[in-house]
């Protein structure tokens, strides 16, 4: 089957298809299932984004949030400032439009690199695998991390391949990688790298590392970040904002709270990500590569994957999903070995023959539609009123006039806040509460000095409501009466 005969060559075609493959797999029950994991961590600082007008210094509860960039802050809060509405659908949504990016990256900008074949096959691939499905259906910052990465990857090997100015091979990509280190820091830049070093080591080509226009595209990710990072520390202090920073990166490298079976199982775990076009690997034959620069680009895309991948998932204090980057040099890999014939089937009479892995990547496609489309959809019908965040919520709900302002006692990450109806405010300790409190909530080991304040006599602080959500932390509602 020709490249110029394939029913996908249309480049309209290509992105109509794209848009209904990731319509169907990222947009059904988006927002039918209660937040969980990180997701609070990126959704309660957007809240106060929009509530205080600081956008520099993100808050979880009443403190600042050290550990990451706002990036993914800042997208919820503009998703949730754009619709007018926050709930799980609005919050999620920036995620699975970075993902969507990364496809129409794959059939526009990368379509002179890979062939129509490859790059609808390559966008296909990125899109119906399990790791990009589970993250890019939580606003988690690997949605947005994985997929700046990924653009910037794109961009850089593209127009490598298509030979352009080394103007645009590096400044386009700079600016995905500026962006992509307001999500999750540097981490990003080793995949990139990784990339870039195994291609000039394979093609010798190491005068393109030394072009004016890298130095550029250096100085323009850099300040990019620092756009944001000037501020922040400005307003944090130098001295704090480097304890905090430093503990992030010495944790990673010292395996702070190592477990050895988590550690050794991280590469398993981060291969399942690429699952179920992973099967497909073992099929690659470097020999079938028709040209020597596909072969040689094959080769460099092999190395600048998989050591990263190692290396991440092998450091003390790593975890798996740091590791996902490596899915969008896996997807261009196994695209191209498709598009040109690479892949080798058992028994294959045909020499260069692509009828059964036609048929393959139409099954795991299909595969990706029926876990986003099907599957999503069917488990929150199975969860609905069963999701522990939204109980615990609706327990402090019903205690509650819906006007009353909600006074939170250094609440640090609780989730269940997201569903408090009342309006929010937070305050460091009971002694920071103001003297016309009525409701305020505390966290189990400050409630013995809720009860036993003086601050109000001679009225007093009582309990109303407790709740406990999937993090097992128990929350109480007192009211301040007679």
């Amino acid at each position: 089957m020709s490249n110029i005969q394939h029913p996908m060559n249309s480049r309209i075609r290509a992105l109509l298809i794209v848009l209904l493959v990731w319509a169907v797999v990222y947009l059904p029950a988006l927002g039918s299932l209660a937040i969980k994991g990180e997701e609070g961590r990126r959704i309660l600082p957007a809240i106060q984004m929009l509530k205080t007008g600081d956008y520099v210094v993100p808050q979880v509860g009443s403190n600042p949030y050290f550990r990451k960039p706002p990036l993914v802050n800042w997208m919820v809060a503009g998703s949730f400032k754009f619709f007018g509405a926050r709930n799980e659908w609005t919050a999620r949504l920036p995620s699975a439009l970075a993902v969507l990016a990364v496809a129409i990256a794959f059939v526009t900008i990368a379509r002179a690199s890979l062939g129509p074949t490859g790059s609808m096959t390559a966008a296909l691939i990125w899109l119906t695998n399990i790791g990009m499905i589970e993250k890019g259906r939580l606003i988690e910052i690997e949605g947005l991390y994985v997929s700046l990465c990924g653009l910037a990857i794109i961009c850089w090997l593209s127009f490598w391949i298509q030979k352009k100015s080394a103007w645009l091979i590096w400044v386009p990509a700079s600016i995905f990688l500026g962006v992509g280190m307001l999500a999750k820091g540097p981490t990003l830049l080793v995949f990139f790298y990784a990339i870039v070093l195994a291609v000039v080591w394979k093609t010798r080509n190491w005068r393109l590392l030394f072009h004016p226009a890298h130095l550029v595209a250096l100085a323009i990710m850099l300040g990019i970040f620092a756009a944001w990072a000037v501020p922040f520390v400005r307003t944090m202090t130098i001295p704090a904002t480097m304890h905090y920073w430093s503990i992030q990166f010495t944790e990673r490298l010292k395996g702070t709270e190592f477990q050895f079976v988590n550690w050794i199982l991280n590469v398993p775990r981060g291969l399942v990500y690429f699952l179920p076009w992973l099967i497909l690997f073992p099929l690659l034959r470097f020999s079938k590569f028709q040209h020597h620069d596909r072969r040689q680009l094959a080769h460099a895309l092999v190395w600048g994957t998989v050591l990263p991948f190692l290396v991440v998932n092998l450091v003390p204090g790593g975890v798996a999903r740091y590791s996902m980057p490596y899915l969008v040099p896996a997807s261009w890999l196994l695209a191209m070995s498709y598009a040109d014939g690479a892949l080798y089937w058992p028994g294959q009479t045909r020499p260069g023959s692509k009828d059964p892995f036609a048929r393959v990547v139409t099954a795991f496609v299909g595969l990706g539609l029926i876990i986003g489309g099907i599957g999503y959809p069917l488990t929150a019908l199975a969860l609905r009123g069963r999701q522990q965040v939204t109980r615990a919520a609706a327990t402090i709900n019903a205690a509650l006039p819906g006007d009353e302002i909600v006074y939170s006692v250094n609440p640090r990450y609780v989730p269940v806040l997201f569903y408090v109806k009342a309006p929010l405010e937070y305050v460091s300790s009971v002694v920071d509460l103001p003297e016309d409190t009525r409701y305020f909530l505390v966290r189990a080991d400050n409630e013995k000095e809720a009860a036993s304040t003086q601050k109000w006599a001679p009225r007093k602080a009582h309990p109303i409501a407790r709740a406990t959500d999937y993090t097992k932390r128990e929350m109480i509602l007192f009211e301040v009466g007679p």
